[in-house]
């Protein structure tokens, strides 16, 4: 087993199958200003541009060590795509929604004409060919995007679909749906594009946003109606506090669940979810990987090994100013773990 690629062992990790050690990637955003400046790939060009995306991403393995490549940098592509106005954000702040286009009903909702078209989602796909073509086959190629829940709050503003979903459930589940149809198809597209993973960011989806009781009956059958309809191994990422709603993640049929360091135990996070997905994470992005110093993240990450995560990776995206070195302490001491 000492002979694993690096994408059967991703892949074997977040199939619940036996792997020589646990991999170590991030399955949120990777863009980091430094890598930027060494490569000469910075934001927000690197948003727009598939050989700038590529070769960022690219950096994030070859000089950060992390074992696999994930695009894009944002949670926008295809919420600009659909209708949405973006903000293309800063060298090291990322892209943001600015205006929605059914901020009060959905009169007029409709589907682009030619969705994978449309917008920088053109940009991903070949962004993820050149990567495809450029590290080979063996080294997993992760597709990032927005989940069906970001994305429905996204088209409809966070204020509206908050109020719809308690006093206007059809406008609620019907926004719902529309995303969870633009997702399916933009994540099919990039599995064909060439990546191995499909990576749904969904804060949206939070109990610090949305209530367990919501989740289990309105999120959780588009989910899984997500999960189920995508042609790849998939990941979901909720931010902060998920253990009122980790059971209920764990029947949404992604391989993976990725988690901050909100939930607190592994151990009891893992008897959660037993069989039914794997744990990535939860290194802090903001209070470990950020400031540092190697030796914090070193334990930590040891730690979080020794408790028994599958994937080892920041709890959420990397902060843009986080430095290599620290990127590159993770897989250290992952390495001294096994030593």
């Amino acid at each position: 087993m000492s002979d694993m690629t690096l994408k059967e062992r991703l892949l074997n990790a977040l199939e619940g199958k036996q792997v020589d050690k646990v991999p170590v990637c991030s399955v949120t955003q990777t863009g980091v200003v430094e890598l930027m400046d060494e490569v000469g790939a910075p934001w927000p060009e690197a948003h727009s541009d598939a050989g700038l995306m590529a070769k960022l991403a690219i950096a994030t393995h070859e000089l950060g060590g992390l074992e696999a490549v994930r695009v894009p940098y944002c949670l926008t592509v295809l919420a600009e795509a659909m209708g949405c106005e973006v903000n293309m954000g800063t060298k090291n702040r990322q892209p943001s929604v600015t205006a929605h286009p059914y901020p009060k009903d959905l009169e007029g909702l409709k589907m682009p004409d030619n969705l994978l078209g449309t917008g920088r989602i053109p940009v991903v796909l070949e962004a993820i060919k050149i990567i495809r073509e450029k590290v080979g086959p063996d080294v997993p190629v992760i597709g990032g995007m927005e989940g069906p829940v970001t994305l429905a709050s996204d088209l409809s503003s966070v204020k509206s679909f908050m109020k719809w979903s308690i006093k206007k459930p059809d406008l609620f589940e019907r926004i719902l749906d529309f995303a969870a149809e633009g997702t399916v198809v933009y994540a099919n597209a990039m599995v064909e594009a060439g990546a191995d993973i499909i990576s749904v960011a969904d804060p949206v989806a939070s109990p610090d946003l949305m209530s367990p009781d919501t989740f289990k009956t309105e999120l959780e059958p588009r989910l899984q109606k997500f999960s189920s309809s995508v042609n790849s191994v998939t990941v979901l990422h909720v931010c902060g506090n998920v253990n009122p709603i980790l059971n209920y993640m764990a029947d949404c049929g992604f391989e993976g669940l990725s988690v901050e360091e909100k939930i607190g135990s592994i151990k009891k996070a893992k008897e959660v979810l037993g069989t039914r997905a794997r744990l990535v994470g939860n290194i802090s992005s903001p209070f470990t990987l950020l400031p540092g110093p190697v030796d914090k993240i070193k334990a930590e990450s040891k730690q979080a090994l020794a408790d028994g995560v599958d994937v080892l990776a920041p709890g959420c995206g990397i902060a843009p100013m986080t430095s290599v070195a620290n990127i590159k302490a993770m897989v250290e001491s992952r390495d001294e773990y096994y030593a």
